[in-house]
């Protein structure tokens, strides 16, 4: 019974319902395990994922950050604007990471130092902050980029090696940035502070944790992330552009409740946020090879944010009423 406990958790509820799916779209759906099919499947989730690992954070500290895809746009803009004025990538890479990190610490600012709520305040930054990549661009776009980064947004890691060959270069940054957030979240001091931060933020002031340096911390990662996710997202399409992941965060904060961290903070893990991830893209992959287009696809994924959360509410219900078993771990 004690194996049993152990298997009874939301994430291994999301993996099986990931495979089962992934197992219905090789049967069923024409094309769908092709490496180019599976490639663009991964790419296309490349920047979601990156902003995903600093939304777990914010939202487990009862925070939210509504401006991840502006915070793109703009970075993305900044970044194409940088190599259109010949600035070398080993300069505009960081320089755009610098910029995003600024988005992050304003955002950090009227948060922490004004006292707005996360909530507010994100959502007037996610209208300031595409607002000023139009002015940098207009309606116009970068679209001549260093040979160097247009093969980074479209060659996969090899092109003989099967495995490798499904594996867009997109995809890396993610594989190396999530060990990281992992350690951070569920292993390192200053995850235990995040998740004391949300669990009971009287109790964490009374203890002395310092939740305005940690708040801001978080905003300026989420930053850092978005402006990381802008250059991944220009070099794989090829141009910056002032719309650029529009509807973004949609995608974003559907992907972390639907991993089981809770909205009211303190609870979640990375891994749950990992199964709902590849779970959205395998969504968004079949539709797109069923002829669905994006508006629908977006109207399914705001269904399922919704359904998620009452499924969640059910399989904790149905699991509790299982003997031995208790309540269903979500954490």
């Amino acid at each position: 019974m004690t194996t049993l406990r152990g298997f009874a958790t939301w994430e291994t509820f999301l993996g099986g319902i990931t495979v089962v799916l992934a197992v219905y779209a090789a049967c069923a759906i024409p094309g769908f395990t092709t490496s180019f099919n599976i490639s663009q499947a991964i790419a296309g989730m490349s920047e979601k994922a990156l902003i995903v690992l600093p939304m777990v954070l914010l939202i487990v500290a009862r925070e939210i950050d509504l401006s991840v895809a502006s915070t793109l746009a703009l970075s993305s803009v900044i970044f194409g604007l940088l190599l259109q004025h010949g600035m070398p990538l080993s300069v505009a890479v960081p320089l755009t990471l610098i910029a995003g990190a600024l988005c992050g610490a304003f955002n950090g600012l009227l948060v922490t130092r004004l006292g707005l709520p996360s909530l507010v305040a994100t959502l007037g930054t996610l209208a300031m902050f595409r607002g000023v990549a139009y002015m940098l661009i207009g309606a116009g776009s970068v679209n001549t980029l260093p040979s160097a980064l247009v093969n980074f947004g479209n060659d996969t890691l090899s092109d003989t090696l099967p495995v490798l060959s499904s594996l867009p270069w997109t995809i890396v940054p993610f594989l190396i940035a999530a060990p990281i957030f992992g350690v951070v979240l569920h292993h390192g001091v200053l995850g235990r502070r995040v998740f004391a931060i949300g669990g009971n933020p009287e109790t964490a002031r009374y203890s002395g944790i310092n939740m305005t340096r940690i708040r801001m911390q978080l905003f300026i990662a989420s930053g850092a992330m978005c402006a990381l996710a802008g250059i991944v997202f220009t070099a794989r399409l090829s141009n910056a552009r002032a719309d650029n992941a529009l509807g973004f965060e949609l995608d974003v904060i559907t992907i972390v409740l639907l991993g089981g961290v809770s909205v009211f903070g303190g609870s979640g893990r990375l891994l749950g946020a990992f199964w709902a991830l590849v779970l959205v893209a395998l969504i968004r992959n079949v539709l797109g090879l069923s002829l669905i287009g994006g508006d629908a696809q977006g109207t399914v994924v705001g269904s399922l944010l919704i359904v998620s959360l009452l499924a969640s509410k059910s399989a904790k219900a149905i699991f509790a009423t299982l003997p031995g078993l208790g309540r269903m771990r979500k954490v």
